[in-house]
């Protein structure tokens, strides 16, 4: 065979291949012989192909068997893509016209195929266009973005700043959450971050590319290395990786946009990167077949073996990703053994020669990196549409490889044939113990060793003469047969089963009640009276049974039951040693010596058309999983990994698995210095040209930094010098009252240090005492009651003596008050500061300071004995040093305590709209509650309220709020629609992360519950404007990023005085009372 037939051979080869993927696509239909037969019916056309799978009433030819295994008879040293999915575009097949269908079908291909003769570019790389440039497209719409939209920058550098050596996110730049699962698993791959960073361009290309591939790939080869530099030695939390996903989008040109798919992305960059170097490594050779390190590191081969026709064959063939269907599996093994084995096997290794056909799959290479691509699509003919498949599929972080390896064939099918073996047998004993376990011929079934226990209790119980319905007179007291003792009813009236007696009489009640009740004995009514008569058993009984027929029923029944019993745990017993058996066919060492770790899992949450991408990846060093979540990564573990990799959960799961040989430790081993021999870390890992283009984005962003702290300090400067202007009016015009004698009550200002030309210190707006009719009066009667009280016992002291006697009689009151356990509506935090302090051990300085400042208001009484006391606090207050009360640590407490009233006035105004069903407005305030709540709680647990009941209010909120949005939805109506979707982009969509971040169960039902109601109209028929909304939406909503985006600014509080403060908090927490136990 000549070279170019050769070429021609395996462009033949891929081609059918390309076919082949782009029909099951597009059917839904999985079975490759049906396929190969539709291909040849059509004779290559594709429309027509589609046409005979979908047609409704046609029959399935029989299958010509050459066909199907004529690629597999055919030598070929290119590897074909081993399960790649869909190499086209997905059609739309929604609607009910087969005729439309096929028209629709028909133009798409005709476009297609036309497109590739003019331009030479494949379906599937303008899908791939289609979807990186709606990326971008996003991205620069991003800019014009509104605050409530996702995906904005924190305008503050810090909370973007790298902390450590923490791995570096990856923005997401519109619908890439896919590239971001797929680099970071591929970037954690240290081997892989090696080659990458290490990559130069021939040298013949820097006068210009010759061709289509080395135009399109050299330059993102290019910006692939500067994104790994970034995220090796970035300053950044997290990058921005728009410049490598336009260079992948300026390869094409499409206008359509739809969300990418794992799979596809990573076919196509392994693709892309293995031709870039190869042309490294054919400049690079010297005479001999040069190596692609993305061949060697992705890349295996299998051995087809084959029987048709009672013929055998063999064939070699290569495979990157290695692709696993899920439905019908409980795990990755099952999904392995099915994958290796096609068709009827039986004549494989039989001595016979039989007309059955089949085929084996038996590695004889693995790849370093061994990728398992899990089929969670499927098409629905139905409806027209792709679904996904949430089936549960348990997976190992350890996987040995040994049992699908040539070298292991004879053995691993003798293992095979053992295990056949043992599940037939396992199937018996199991269809045995079924009959133990569901006994009867009904439709109700029972075990049987109950079965013969109830028959037994039946036997055993007391034996009655009278039938249940006969020899009840209707006349008669409800005590039974004539001639009885009647018995009185009380009882029997008020409980509708009373107690009963071996005689079957209702048992009496006192002496007292029984000449009353004879007076007056009720008339039973059987079958329009819920109470059973007092003489019959609550259990059927036999009505005759003899001693000795009892005693040989019961030996009998005890005997049975004990043999069923005994059958029972045998049967059980068999079935667990059977599955132990199972278990460990392959777990002597022989068996054990191609182990391959886990990597990476590539998880999708959301249905077919609509979803969100993260990464869990191993960190070899810290020996944890990390979860890469766009920009947020975080450190993570295996229970997490399980709950959303599994699948059958909730609408999350595994898509793609990433195994690494666990004997080739250079894959994730770290680079060292080869003169020094320390571990290269951050930018010394970089090659020159790298290092200064991080540098340069490193200084950039030192610089944005800068300059925000500038900006910071120069508004910071403008608050202090605008508080200290007010301070200064605020004193001049006490000073001006005070000089003009007036009458009305003047502002306290309160110094740290004796009298002189500085500043008056300010003191708290709930400490200073403008006016007794608002919130001082209450503050200054408490005080003025301390004075009195103190005169009272000691009537000829000093004004000294009573201020200290004053200052320790209101102390203890306010003692009292912190001292004592109240109800959340009676809060004496709210009523007085000092409250607040103690409970929150200030220092005693603290509560010294602000007693004195409470007794040196200028509002009290004037009379004399108040003056001189009042006189004596401020001078006291006067001679304070600054080195006896810190004033920043003053100023401090005073600080939390205004926090405190703050977060209490969010609260209780928030709760308040909730009452009123005003959820959209309550939502704002127990949001920003909740959060200042937990910044309190978080430095000690007297400092805020009741966490569990703001975070029920929460998430009870936005829950009333999704339910509102999802029935506007439903409604269909342009302005309703709009409206709901509306309040979900603009209020529960942000909020969602908030609910995520700390992982409460609750509240992580709360957020599955509003995802899977949104999720829910995914399968049902809508307008396509509908749909197209519900599209757009839908990724945004199952976005698990938990970085907080863009927010509301936080609501305008109203001002209260304390008093008011105090009663409308009460009020509020009185209607809300406790959180409901089973809340949501």
């Amino acid at each position: 065979m000549t070279v170019e037939q050769n070429v021609l051979q395996q462009h033949s080869q891929k081609h059918q291949q390309t076919l082949l993927n782009q029909l099951r696509e597009v059917t839904g239909t999985t079975d490759v012989q049906l396929l190969q037969q539709a291909l040849q019916v059509s004779n290559g056309d594709l429309a027509e192909a589609v046409a005979f799978l979908t047609e409704k009433n046609a029959k399935v030819p029989e299958q010509d068997e050459t066909t199907y295994y004529q690629t597999s008879q055919v030598a070929s040293d290119r590897y074909i893509s081993v399960g790649s999915q869909a190499d086209t575009n997905v059609i739309d097949l929604t609607g009910d016209d087969k005729d439309d269908l096929q028209r629709a079908i028909a133009l798409s291909l005709e476009e297609s195929n036309r497109a590739f003769r003019e331009t030479g570019i494949t379906e599937e790389e303008q899908a791939i266009s289609r979807v990186l440039e709606a990326s971008i497209a996003e991205n620069k719409a991003s800019l014009k973005r509104t605050h409530t939209e996702v995906w904005s920058d924190s305008p503050n550098p810090h909370d973007r700043k790298r902390i450590d050596t923490c791995p570096v996110g990856l923005k997401n730049v519109g619908n890439t959450c896919w590239f971001s699962a797929v680099i970071q698993s591929l970037f954690n791959l240290l081997e892989f971050q090696r080659l990458v960073l290490n990559y130069s361009p021939p040298a013949r290309v820097h006068d210009l590319p010759r061709n289509l591939k080395e135009h399109r790939n050299l330059p993102f080869m290019q910006e692939l290395r500067n994104l790994f530099s970034l995220m090796v030695g970035s300053k950044r939390k997290y990058v921005d990786p728009s410049r490598a996903v336009e260079i992948l989008k300026d390869a094409f040109k499409s206008s359509e946009s739809q969300q990418q798919d794992v799979s596809e992305f990573t076919h196509k960059l392994l693709d892309w990167l293995e031709d870039a170097f190869q042309m490294k490594a054919e400049e690079d050779r010297e005479g001999e077949k040069p190596k692609n390190p993305m061949v060697e590191l992705f890349y295996g081969r299998f051995l087809a073996v084959g029987v048709l026709e009672g013929k055998k064959f063999e064939n070699t063939e290569m495979f990157g990703q290695y692709p696993l269907q899920v439905n019908g599996f409980k795990d990755l093994h099952e999904c392995l053994e099915a994958a290796m084995i096609e068709g009827e096997i039986e004549s494989l290794h039989s001595a016979e020669n039989s007309a059955r056909s089949g085929q084996e799959h038996w590695f004889t290479e693995l790849p370093p990196v061994l990728t398992f691509e899990l089929s969670r699509f499927e098409f629905n003919q139905t409806l027209g549409r792709p679904e996904k498949i949430h089936n549960k599929l348990e997976f190992s972080s350890m996987l040995y490889m040994d049992r699908y390896m040539d070298r292991n064939r004879d053995i691993t099918r003798i293992k095979r044939e053992e295990i056949r073996r043992l599940k037939e047998h396992l199937t018996l004993l199991q269809q045995r113990l079924e009959r133990y376990l569901s006994y009867g011929s009904g439709p109700k079934r029972f075990p049987l060793a109950d079965v013969l226990q109830y028959a037994m209790e039946f036997a055993s119980s007391k034996p009655v003469c009278t039938s249940p319905v006969e020899d009840i007179d209707p006349s008669a007291p409800p005590g039974g047969t004539t001639g009885q003792q009647l018995s009185p009813p009380s009882t029997a009236e008020q409980d509708p089963l009373p107690p009963l007696e071996g005689s079957g009489s209702a048992s009496g009640p006192t002496t007292a009640n029984t000449a009353a009740q004879q007076q007056r004995v009720p008339i039973h009514k059987p079958f329009t009276q819920s109470r059973l008569p007092p003489d019959l058993p609550m259990h059927p009984a036999p009505r005759h049974i003899t001693d000795e027929e009892l005693k040989v029923l019961e030996g009998c029944l005890q005997r049975w039951r004990s043999e069923v019993e005994h059958d029972t745990r045998d049967l059980q017993g068999s079935i667990n040693r059977i599955h132990r058996t199972i278990e460990l066919m392959y777990s002597d060492k022989s068996m054990m010596q191609v182990p391959y770790r886990l990597h990476a899992v590539l998880v999708h949450e959301g249905q077919a058309n609509a979803g969100h991408y993260w990464a869990y990846i191993y960190d070899p060093h810290q020996l944890c999983w990390m979860k890469y979540n766009d920009i947020s990564v975080t450190k993570s573990s295996w229970e997490e990994l399980v709950r959303d990799s599994f699948g059958g959960y909730r609408n999350a799961s595994a898509y793609c698995l990433m195994y690494i040989n666990d004997k080739k430790p250079f894959l994730i081993e770290e680079e060292f210095d080869k003169e020094t021999g320390q571990i290269l870390s951050g930018m010394d890992k970089l090659p020159p040209d790298l290092k200064q283009y991080a540098r340069k984005d490193n200084e950039l962003f030192d610089k944005e930094v800068e300059e925000w702290d500038i900006l910071q300090v120069r508004k910071a400067q403008q608050e202090k010098l605008a508080l200290a202007a007010a301070a200064a009016a605020a004193a001049a015009a006490a000073a001006s009252s005070i000089s003009t004698s007036s009458s009305s009550p003047q502002p306290m200002s309160i110094e740290s240090s004796p009298p002189d030309n500085t500043v008056p210190q300010q003191e708290p707006e709930y400490m200073e005492q403008p006016s007794p009719t608002n919130d001082s009066k209450h503050l200054q009667e408490d005080t003025e009651r301390a004075i009195s009280r103190a005169a009272a016992e000691h009537e000829e002291r000093s004004p000294e003596a009573l201020l200290t006697a004053a200052i320790k009689l209101e102390y203890a009151r306010l003692l009292r008050f912190a001292q004592e356990d109240t109800p959340p509506e009676n809060d004496y935090r709210l009523q007085h500061v000092i409250v607040y302090f103690i409970q929150n051990q200030a220092p005693k300085k603290i509560l010294e300071r602000t007693l004195l400042t409470q007794f040196a208001d200028r509002n009290l009484a004037f009379d004399e004995r108040c003056k001189s006391i009042m006189n004596v606090a401020r001078a006291k207050l006067d001679l304070i040093k600054p080195e006896e009360v810190n004033m920043d640590e003053y100023e401090m407490w005073h600080q939390a305590y205004r926090n405190f009233r703050e977060t209490t006035i969010f609260m209780m105004t928030g709760l308040e709209l909730f009452q009123k069903t005003n959820y959209m407005e309550a939502l704002m305030y127990l949001v920003y509650s909740y959060q200042y709540n937990k910044e309190l709680l978080s430095k000690g647990l007297y400092r805020g309220h009741d966490e569990e009941l703001l975070g029920h209010y929460r998430r009870e909120c936005l829950l009333k709020l999704n339910e509102q949005a999802a029935a506007m939805f439903e409604s269909g109506e342009e302005p309703e629609v709009t409206t709901g979707l509306g309040i979900m982009n603009e209020l529960v969509v942000l909020c969602i992360p908030l609910l995520l971040i700390h992982e409460t169960e609750r509240d992580l039902l709360a957020v599955e519950d509003m995802r899977n109601r949104w999720c829910s109209y995914l399968g049902q028929e809508m307008e396509p404007s509908l749909q197209e909304k519900l599209t757009d939406f839908l990724p945004k909503l199952l976005d698990c990023s938990t970085e907080i985006k863009s927010f509301h600014d936080p609501p305008k509080l109203p001002s209260y005085s304390t008093l008011e403060l105090s009663e409308r908090f009460g009020r509020v927490m009185a209607a809300v009372g406790r959180v409901p136990t089973n809340g949501r």
